[in-house]
Parts: C-alpha cells; structure tokens; sequence
C-alpha cells in the first residue's frame, strides 16, 4: 500500500463543480431480495452518453439527497450515477423508525446488493466500467454485498473498521464509550438512536441497525468478525484497484488506524492508502462529512476521482471528460 495526497490530472479543475446545476435526478425504486422498496436516483449526464457507471453508498442514516452534489458532479464528468436510501432512512423510511425491523446486515446483504445488481444492469446493458463509492458504513460494508468482485474500482472515504479499539488514545475511550454506553442507553430510552446522538448530517436509526453498530464495534474484528456475516464476506474476491482514504481532522469516525484496518480486509485487491488534509486544499476543517458538502466539493472531488481513474484501465480508457 501507498499513501498520497496527488490532486493534478485527469480530475483536476478546481471549478469542476459548476455546470451541474443541470443535471437532475431520476428517482427510481429498487427491490431487495427479501422484497423491501428503497427510494433511489439516477442522475445522467447532461450532455452525450454514460461513459462508465457509479454507485454512491451512504455513511450510517444518511439519506441521499446529501450527496446529490456529488453525483450531479459525477455525472457531469460522464458517469450515469446511482444512489440510494437504505431501509429506515431517507424516503425508504416505512412508518415509525422504532418499528422498523431493518438492521445494518440488511443495510450491506439486501439493500447494497439491490443497488450493485441496478448498476450492474444498466453496465452490462451499455458495455460500461463501474466504479462503487462508499462513505463510512457505505465503504466498509461494501465487502458483504453480493456482486461487489464485478466491480472495476473501489472508492472509500472516511471507510473504515469501527472496532473501537482502533482508535488511538484519547478518542479510542470516547469511541468505547458510544458503543458500550451511549447507543444501548438512547435505543433503551427512546426505542430508535435519534439523530442528535450520531451527529453530522445523520438520520434517526431504527433500534436494531444502532444495537448492531453497536454489538460491532464492541467486537474484536468488527462486522468482519461476525459469524453471521460469514457466508457473505466477499473482501477477498476483490481484485480491482481499492483507493481508501482518510480525512486529515476524522478523528471522531475514521482515522487513519481505522481506514487502514479496512484495507486489510481487501487481501488480494490493488489496495491505495491517501490522505486528504484540509490544508492540502485551502481549507480548516474537513471531518467526516464536510468530502461531501456542495461548497466543499470543488476542492476535494477533484483530487479524490484522479488517483482511482489513472490506475483503473477501465475508468482510464473512458476518456471520462472534465466538469467544465
């Protein structure tokens, strides 16, 4: 594995984002094996055909429409973008929160497979290379989601393992703290994780997907250890280019210890490690959210597509054009 910080290149203008506005979304629905609906969107590129195929996979209870910037951006680029709201979340929400039975290995089993077999259609129905996005749970679940070896290339942000003991001190006990303590209190009081307990730009969890992060990140090995994910762990079948990166000021969610723990997961892939600094790109702060935030999207997108585009002769060869 190597580290980079690399910005000029194919991705590389820092006005990228501006002719987006155009591009609109296409909301779709998906249906899971197990027979659930989730709220989805297609966004297009404004101008000419797809040129490769894209799957953004949100972080824990974060709806779509908080990276809609992103996928705008994406497709003016000449990507046919997907993305999606897990079960619980978003307009894929059924009803009370605290009634819903969804759990975070529906999230990865059902509703990530749900969308990789959308996308996997619209690329076999096109001839197109298809590049996966995953942010935070988005990335590090990636691995349990049936079809997740046909993909050309892997993009991570702020993914990591969430065993707490992979924090370093002092914020590995304040980690331990929300798995042993604050989440099991709040589903205990109030029948549901509600969003002031999880920060950023999060949603209210139904009960057992906040039981299950949880139970996970209290166990040596996180989800990756779980006797039940085991059946559907397909890390190893990875061989693509894997590009993970951590956000300089992550330390509440992914540092770099963290995001490195997901790279060895990826045993046979093409494994990159790279860093984004909010110096690097004139900026204060980052954290955990802010890669995603329209008015930081300039700077930041740029840099992270141009490492994962030079090294995957697929997205390579598609003469992915700029966002001008």
């Amino acid at each position: 594995m190597t580290a980079s910080t690399t910005a000029p290149g194919l991705a590389a203008r820092a006005g990228a984002a501006a002719a987006t506005s155009d591009v609109l979304p296409n909301d779709t629905t998906l249906v899971c094996d197990d027979g659930r609906a989730l709220a989805a969107s297609w966004f297009e590129p404004p101008q000419g055909a797809a040129r490769a195929v894209a799957v953004v996979h949100s972080a824990t209870g974060v709806p779509r429409h908080f990276y809609r910037a992103f996928a705008q951006w994406l497709a003016a680029r000449g990507y046919a973008v997907l993305s999606y709201d897990y079960r619980g979340i978003g307009q894929s929400r059924q009803g009370d929160v605290r009634r819903d039975v969804a759990s975070m290995a529906d999230w990865a089993v059902f509703d990530m497979s749900a969308a990789l077999a959308a996308a996997e259609a619209r690329r076999e129905r096109d001839g197109l290379p298809l590049l996966l996005v995953g942010h935070s749970f988005g990335g590090n679940a990636l691995g349990f989601a049936r079809g997740v070896e046909r993909a050309d290339a892997i993009l991570g942000i702020a993914a990591q393992s969430g065993e707490w003991r992979r924090w370093p001190n002092p914020d590995r006990w304040l980690t331990a703290a929300f798995f042993y303590g604050l989440i099991p209190a709040v589903v205990a009081l109030f029948g549901h994780a509600p969003a002031w307990a999880l920060g950023g730009g999060a949603q209210p969890l139904p009960p057992e997907v906040a039981r299950q992060w949880a139970r996970w990140g209290r166990r040596r090995g996180f989800s990756f250890s779980d006797p039940a994910m085991q059946a559907h762990r397909a890390f190893s079948a990875v061989v693509a280019p894997v590009h993970l990166w951590h956000v300089g000021d992550d330390w509440t969610y992914g540092p770099p210890s963290c995001v490195d723990a997901l790279a060895e997961q990826f045993a046979l892939a093409a494994v990159q490690r790279h860093a984004l600094q909010p110096a690097d790109v004139g900026l204060a702060r980052i954290g955990h959210f802010g890669a995603f935030r329209r008015e930081l999207g300039p700077r930041i997108w740029p840099r992270l597509l141009q490492p994962i585009e030079q090294a995957t002769p697929a997205l390579r060869g598609a003469g992915l054009r700029e966002a001008l």
